[in-house]
């Protein structure tokens, strides 16, 4: 049943639903999610995997407590030991940044987009950063590409960022406001002549 209803949805549909959920996207722009779960599959539970991803974790921490250089040198040794975790790549990359590597997480965040095959969270993480490095650089065009990327990975706040970089967006959101703010105002100049 599930899997007839996911077929009869067109190109139209999905449309028609993108508009009412994400209604600041310009027309035109309709972001086609793709299943994450049919396209990634998780790398082999080794034991070199297993501690791998328990030094990505413990990295993680390090970070989110300020501990940027140990997350760094937790990060390193889980690519020691799995050299192709892309998530561990992902995750250096945005320590590199928050420790002002720049040019060091561009090359990380480019390997976890390689590893990943530009495909499902870690790619669409990868692609969000790589964006807002760009961005912070004045190459809008090329962070406008890796917003697209992953927004149609299914990154909603690369969906925002792409809206918010989208003038004629942005001036039909501002004309949209101010004509709301109008409606209200005549809205509530109505009920005090009423009352």
């Amino acid at each position: 049943m599930a899997s007839q209803c996911q077929q009869d949805v067109t190109i139209h549909d999905k449309a028609v639903l993108d508009r009412i959920f994400n209604p600041s996207l310009p027309y035109g722009d309709v972001v086609e999610e793709v299943n994450q779960q049919e396209e990634v599959h998780e790398p082999v539970a080794t034991n070199e995997m297993k501690e791998a991803k328990r030094l990505e974790i413990a990295g993680i921490q390090e970070a989110e407590k300020g501990e940027i250089l140990n997350s760094l040198e937790l990060f390193g040794q889980a690519i020691q030991i799995a050299p192709n975790f892309a998530s561990a790549y992902n995750n250096r990359a945005q320590a590199l940044r928050l420790n002002g590597d720049v040019e060091g997480a561009m090359h990380n965040l480019n390997k976890a987009i390689e590893l990943s095959d530009g495909r499902g969270t870690v790619a669409c993480q990868a692609y969000t950063q790589r964006a807002l490095i760009r961005r912070l650089e004045g190459n809008d065009d090329e962070a406008k590409q890796d917003l697209t990327r992953a927004a149609n990975l299914g990154g909603h706040f690369a969906k925002q960022l792409l809206v918010s970089m989208n003038p004629y967006a942005a001036l039909c959101n501002q004309m949209l406001a101010e004509v709301i703010i109008k409606l209200r105002s005549a809205e509530s100049t109505e009920e005090t002549y009423e009352s």
